[in-house]
């Protein structure tokens, strides 16, 4: 079988070989899915919990007790299995500070698995299910594949939205149109 991990820069280095590793193992164990939704909940805890966060990035806690505390979160956000051995491991190996880059180089492998293809969406607010979809259908139409959206909320662009997919980027927030106007309106006076 050939590896996977060297084909794409994304998917390289340290958070590469442990997220191909815990894909090999997933696929395996027929737990893409849950995985992915599972560590994918870790990380957005991670991004919301400042507390959470500091234990995760900061070199000050010993290993014993990031797994400790690592422990009571995987409980309590109902995180087991494959998942919850795997972030063990990663903590147990002093690398819980590159999880997120672990997570997504992750989920890159099972969207190329699947022939799907990633797209990060940036939004002022919360979509609704139904512009949501609409969004992922209006991407697969122009990808011709399917679409894995990660959607991040940022209230500083206002309104809109910006769509990073592959090596290229939209960004039609209300924020950089304002931006634009002001540069105009700085040329004319």
């Amino acid at each position: 079988m050939r590896s996977v991990a060297g084909e794409d820069p994304i998917i390289s280095g340290m958070a590469g070989r442990y997220a191909t590793a815990l894909f090999e193992l997933a696929r395996d164990a027929g737990a893409l899915d849950t995985v992915r939704t599972e560590i994918d909940a870790l990380v957005v805890l991670i991004r919301e919990n400042a507390d959470f966060a500091r234990l995760v990035r900061s070199p000050v806690f010993s290993a014993q007790e990031q797994l400790r505390a690592l422990d009571a979160v995987l409980e309590r956000a109902g995180i087991g299995g494959l998942s919850a051995q795997f972030v063990r491991l990663v903590t147990a190996n002093r690398r819980l500070f590159a999880l997120p880059d672990m997570v997504r180089a992750y989920k890159a492998l099972v969207a190329r698995f699947r022939g799907e293809v990633s797209a990060q969406v940036t939004v002022a607010d919360r979509l609704s299910d139904q512009h949501l979809s609409a969004l992922t259908d209006a991407l697969k139409a122009v990808t011709g594949k399917a679409v894995q959206v990660e959607l991040k909320i940022d209230p500083s662009i206002i309104g809109g939205l910006i769509v990073k997919l592959g090596s290229r980027m939209v960004d039609s927030s209300l924020k950089t149109k304002l931006n634009s106007i002001k540069h105009a309106m700085k040329e004319v006076g």
